[in-house]
């Protein structure tokens, strides 16, 4: 388990963010005893927390920042298979915004030094007026943790020479200044271009993840409406069957006495009393069918207004169908697609087809450009089947891609 640095850093604190606020802040030596499970916080039981751990200069500016997420079981201790190495990636840092002292070391789930960490951290917020870059500067300031405010040593701020070099040591300077601002403000936009995408990425597989369970579950009603018809089919064709049976009887026994073939009285009565039981049997069964059929016809209603319902208020789908939220797809070859209401099942039913589609492409077509497009190199295999794998040049119009000649070098082209 990682724990935080207890003697060597005195100027490490973390920071628990809720929404576009500090919740909890504590030293990296609290926090180290939170990780090692001495203690726990009881308020934080069964929760995902998003923590930043934040590295600060002697005169209190913050130098790095890393941003994770931890667990706290059903105890509010913290999850004892948690194992992110905060400390070393936050000296591994890629530069980030200037929060008063130069470009800080940045480590977040869009910008991590170790790939396999990435799932543990999340990215910051920096659409103005949730700014979290300006919530942790704004919290550092306070210095609620009271750490000790170590002013620069001023024997080594640089002072100014007069003289007549001064106005091209200054219009240097300015110069450099401005390259230096430049070159911050593009990092800045690149960083939240990252995390932006990031959100995308998210809000587009947890888009998919609910329409993927509100399809299975719309599914599943059908299913179970197919068998209640299918089942009151078969019971209705029984039934129409016993009917014809009993029928037929009737008509039978109705020949016997037009043809005077009973011949006496006891057997009049009898037959008489047969056909008054077989009539109402008859009436019966016809009113059961009756019954039956009508609810057939319920449920061939039912199940096409399921079909065809409109999705409940408040849900992804209904959202998605009264036009106030919209489903992004991205697919190579066709890039941005927004989906209409009507394509959303047939899209989730085989996105590559659609895609296809779209190009003017079958589905194999369509794949064997996809496969050159994200690796165009030649695919002559040898006679031991040794792929030649010459670098090409891409094809990046799936229209125009023509297999066994744009996938081949100069040597293996026919």
């Amino acid at each position: 388990m990682v724990s935080a640095r207890q003697a060597t850093d005195d100027y490490s604190a973390v920071f628990f963010v809720e929404g576009n606020e500090v919740a909890r802040q504590m030293r990296a030596s609290e926090f180290g005893a939170f990780l090692d499970g001495y203690v726990g916080l009881s308020d934080l039981a069964e929760t995902d927390v998003k923590a930043v751990l934040v590295e600060l200069s002697s005169d209190l500016l913050v130098h790095a920042l890393v941003f994770f997420r931890i667990w706290f079981d059903e105890e509010g201790r913290a999850d004892s298979s948690w194992n992110v190495p905060i400390e070393a990636l936050a000296r591994m840092g890629a530069k980030g915004p200037d929060m008063g002292s130069g470009a800080i070391r940045l480590v977040c789930r869009s910008q991590c030094p170790d790939p396999q960490y990435a799932s543990e951290l999340w990215d910051p917020d920096m659409t103005p007026g949730n700014n979290h870059f300006q919530l942790i500067r704004k919290t550092v300031s306070a210095n609620t943790l009271k750490f000790r405010h170590i002013p620069p040593d001023e024997e080594h701020i640089p002072v100014l020479r007069a003289g007549e070099q001064d106005s091209a040591l200054d219009d240097e300077s300015r110069i450099g200044a401005d390259r230096t601002r430049l070159a911050q403000l593009i990092r800045e936009q690149r960083l939240r271009i990252k995390t932006l995408q990031s959100v995308h990425r998210d809000m587009l597989s947890e888009v998919q993840r609910e329409h993927r369970l509100e399809i299975k579950a719309l599914g599943n009603e059908i299913a179970d409406l197919e068998q209640k018809y299918e089942r009151q089919r078969l019971g209705n064709e029984q039934l129409r069957q016993r009917l014809a049976e009993r029928n037929q009887q009737y008509l039978s026994m109705q020949e016997q006495v037009a043809s005077g073939s009973v011949g006496n009285d006891r057997d009049d009565v009898n037959a008489t009393a047969e056909l008054v039981l077989l009539r109402e049997q008859l009436e019966r069964k016809q009113r059961k069918l009756e019954h039956r059929d009508e609810k057939l016809v319920a449920l061939e209603q039912e199940v096409h207004e399921l079909r065809h319902r409109k999705p409940p208020e408040n849900t992804v789908m209904g959202h998605l169908q009264d036009g106030s939220a919209f489903l992004v797809v991205y697919h190579a070859g066709v890039g941005h697609l927004t989906l209409p209401y009507d394509k959303i099942e047939t899209y989730f039913r085989n996105p590559t087809a659609y895609a296809a589609e779209l190009c003017g492409l079958n589905e194999p077509a369509y794949l064997q450009w996809l496969e050159h497009y994200e690796n165009p190199v030649c695919q002559h295999r040898s006679d031991n089947d040794a792929l030649c794998g010459e670098p090409l040049m891409r094809v990046s119009q799936p229209g125009e891609f023509r297999p066994g000649f744009d996938d081949r070098c100069e040597n293996h082209q026919p």
